[in-house]
């Protein structure tokens, strides 16, 4: 009887088959070229350490010792290699975009999703008062930044985003814009607003920053190439023309007004209101009661005007304020307090020139305000 030889079967030919099929896998769903330099930028910018500086996003490491955190090494960072240009875009510049959020506007994140500028090389800062308000506005901030950064198109997804609540309570019950400005609430007002602009700056202010942009979160359209224009004019602060739309009651069409009359250059009558008042006491812009006469940027707007000119100014508004890191760095901050009978922006702006850094302004140059 003839008998039955089976033939020894291999593992070999299939564990080689199934890694050429993983490695074909691979290769089909990795990032392009662009998407693999944004990562390996961001890879390479990455904080380290809780305790590093806080531009880049934190990712925890396995390396701990006695299931303690290895502690930082000492890291010497080369200030002097930090360039402030005129094409910060060619010099792959940083942006920080740092905005007091204290509620959520749709028109704000779909205006940032628009900024032309790399969003690589753009850092999200907020800070959020602890109310009601706040928790509203972190989920809805919450829900857009998933969208973005996780399914969104990888040119959209910004360097990292860095959201704190204020560890202080919010001045004013209510945020509607009728309640904010009213005169008798500016000082208390603006006074937190300065200590939440501080907190969020000196937490995320990062060695590797080139430019802050401070913009409030009720900016709901700028120019896509706000950062390109604004840098153009390589100033340590600059500021556009903020104004806003609205329906005319008179037309009943659409129109636009002023809107920010923070910006503006000093004049003597409110010099000599300032040398009447006591220490504590602040001057404040466009209230009836308190006739300043100071030329205001908002006034001097020229419908077909260059977008270019320049003014220089002794106060500056918030609302879309590009500022040198450089001059943070060098100390000036909002002060909440009178500062020369100033606080807030317009103290900033006098801070900032005690220093040596001067302020200016883009009168033809508009940016729109929400309209409640």
């Amino acid at each position: 009887m003839r008998s039955l030889r089976f033939r020894r079967f291999s593992p070999l030919p299939t564990l080689l088959g199934a890694v050429f099929l993983i490695a074909i896998i691979v290769f089909l769903l990795s990032p392009s070229s662009n998407d693999s330099a944004s990562y390996n930028f961001r890879k390479a910018s990455a904080a380290s350490n809780p305790l590093s500086p806080p531009t880049s996003p934190f990712r925890k490491s396995a390396g701990s010792k006695n299931g303690k955190r290895i502690p930082p090494p000492v890291i010497r960072y080369q200030l002097n290699n930090v360039t402030t240009t005129s094409t910060p875009i060619e010099n792959r510049e940083t942006i920080l975009i740092l905005t007091p959020l204290a509620r959520f506007y749709q028109g704000y994140w779909d205006n940032l999703l628009k900024l032309s500028y790399p969003h690589e090389l753009i850092t999200l800062g907020f800070i959020i008062p602890k109310n009601r308000e706040g928790n509203a506005a972190t989920a809805a901030l919450q829900e857009q930044i998933t969208k973005t950064q996780t399914a969104g198109p990888e040119s959209k997804r910004f360097a990292s985003i860095i959201i704190e609540r204020q560890d202080f309570p919010p001045p004013l019950a209510s945020q509607d814009e009728a309640e904010r400005h009213k005169m008798e609430n500016q000082k208390v007002r603006r006074a937190a607003m300065s200590r939440a602009r501080n907190s969020l700056l000196f937490t995320t202010l990062g060695p590797s920053t080139s430019w802050v942009l401070w913009l409030d979160a009720d900016i709901i359209e700028t120019p896509p190439s706000l950062i390109q224009d604004l840098a153009l004019h390589d100033k340590p602060i600059i500021v556009p023309n903020c104004f806003q739309r609205f329906i005319n009651p008179d037309t009943k069409k659409l129109d636009e007004r002023p809107y920010d009359y923070n910006s503006w250059q000093d004049s003597e009558t409110a010099q000599k209101l300032a040398a009447q008042m006591g220490p504590d006491d602040i001057l404040l812009e466009g209230y009836s009661e308190m006739p300043t006469y100071r030329t205001l940027m908002a006034r001097l707007y020229e419908k077909g005007g260059d977008i270019k000119t320049e003014m220089p100014l002794d106060g500056v508004g918030g609302t879309a304020l590009l500022v040198k890191a450089d001059v943070h760095r060098d100390g000036a901050m909002f002060p909440p307090f009178a500062f020369y009978h100033l606080i807030e922006t317009e103290g900033f702006a006098k801070m900032a020139r005690r220093l040596g850094w001067f302020s200016y302004g883009l009168p033809n140059y508009k940016i729109y305000h929400y309209n409640e």
